[in-house]
Order: structure tokens, then C-alpha cells, then sequence
């Protein structure tokens, strides 16, 4: 699903340029659960921005579902975001003045979903996350766990191949990460394919392998 070779990303800081990637090699294959971990300034926020198309690449080969991601303009990036990925944030993303049910159709409005249909979409992924009673409430009603629920309905709202989680339960607690993560596990088990940034221990070990990150490079035998 996910195959990466010698991917490099540098930022110009200044008059100097940091080189963040320096050649990450990986594959996630359909229906896996992986966790990328690493210190902080490893690049895993960087390799997660460019496997959702967020970032370029400077170098290197990414294929997504066997399509080369080479040269997009911004206009196919956000195409392909809409058809094969979904998001979830550690900070939640969620528009404060919309609904639950407004939050998770967000992406089938910007796929010129009908309102009906998005509605009733919304309605069912919201059961499937355990809160269709909250479907009226706003963000600010909601505890941090019914907000990262929320988020992950809006995720699944435009039917994504793959779910790109980055420090999903970074601002939960550790009962809330818990119930976070089974869900996740769940999706997994249905077949969704998924790839969690964490530098949780715990989650890592939740998932069914773990690629570790260090210096911009995919640690030797780090593949577990």
C-alpha cells in the first residue's frame, strides 16, 4: 500500500539547509497496523506530512496503492488526499462551531455529497465510533476521548484506503488512549490499513509492527 525508497527532505533554515530525511526506505502493506516512533527531531513528523501528501519530497520514491507520487501539483495532492487518505490529529482538528455530525461530513461536503446523503453518512460512521447520541453536540461538549471519536468518523467519513494517525492519544489520558486505540485496532481488523506516529510505548506495542526512526533514517533491524 505504502512503499518508500531513499526518500530525503531538507528545510532552508536561514542560509544553511537541514536535512531532515536521509533516505528512509519502508513499506506498509494492505490491512497493517504500524507505528513510526522516534526522539523528537527524528523526521517522523516530516515522513508523515509527506506520506499524506502534505509535504514534498526532495528525492527518493514513494508509491501509494502502486501510484507514484512524483511531481504532483497541489491541485492532484488534495485530489488524492480526498480518495485515499484520512487524517487524525493529536490535537483533534475539530471546527468549534460545527456539530459532531457536521465535523465528521466535513470531507463528503468537499466531495459534493448530497446533504442528505452526507448526513446520513455522518449519522452512521458516528454510531460506529459509539456516539450517535452526541451527533447535535458541539466540540466544546464533548471530553477530549468523545472529541478524538469524532475524529476518527471524519476520518473514515470519504471511505479512505489508509489512516494516517499522528500521536492520536498524545492530549488523552491513559484509560481515554486505551479506549482510542482499541477502536483503531477494531478498524484494523476490518481491514483498514494504518500507519500511528506515537512516542507512547504502549500504543507502539499495540500495533502490529513498529519502524523506528533515528536521524532522518530508518533504524538497521528496527523493523519489529
Amino acid at each position: 500500500m505504502i512503499h518508500l525508497e531513499k526518500i530525503t527532505k531538507s528545510y532552508s533554515a536561514g542560509a544553511q539547509s537541514l536535512q531532515v530525511l536521509k533516505g528512509v526506505d519502508m513499506s506498509v502493506d494492505k490491512g497493517e497496523l504500524v507505528a513510526i516512533m522516534g526522539s523528537s527531531g527524528s523526521g517522523k513528523s516530516t515522513l508523515l506530512n509527506i506520506l499524506g501528501l502534505l509535504d514534498a519530497y526532495d528525492g527518493g520514491s514513494y508509491l501509494l496503492d502502486g501510484k507514484d507520487m512524483a511531481g504532483l501539483n497541489e491541485r492532484r495532492a488534495a485530489e488524492l488526499r480526498r480518495e485515499m487518505l484520512g487524517f487524525v490529529f493529536q490535537s483533534f482538528n475539530l471546527i468549534n462551531f460545527k456539530s459532531a455530525a457536521e465535523n465528521v461530513a466535513l470531507p463528503l461536503y468537499y466531495q459534493k455529497v448530497p446533504r442528505k446523503e452526507r448526513t446520513k453518512r455522518a449519522h452512521e460512521l458516528l454510531e460506529r465510533v459509539g456516539l450517535l447520541d452526541w451527533a447535535g453536540h458541539l466540540p466544546s461538549q464533548m471530553s477530549g476521548g468523545q472529541k478524538q471519536r469524532v475524529a476518527i468518523a471524519r476520518a473514515l467519513a470519504a471511505r479512505p484506503r489508509v489512516i494516517l494517525a499522528d500521536e492520536p492519544t498524545g492530549a488523552l489520558d491513559s484509560a481515554t488512549s486505551e479506549d482510542v486505540m482499541s477502536l483503531l485496532k477494531e478498524l484494523n481488523g476490518e481491514g483498514m490499513t494504518l500507519v500511528v506516529v506515537t512516542h507512547e510505548n504502549d500504543i507502539a506495542a499495540a500495533c502490529g509492527r513498529t519502524i523506528r526512526l533515528r536521524d532522518g533514517l530508518v533504524e538497521t533491524g528496527a523493523h519489529v
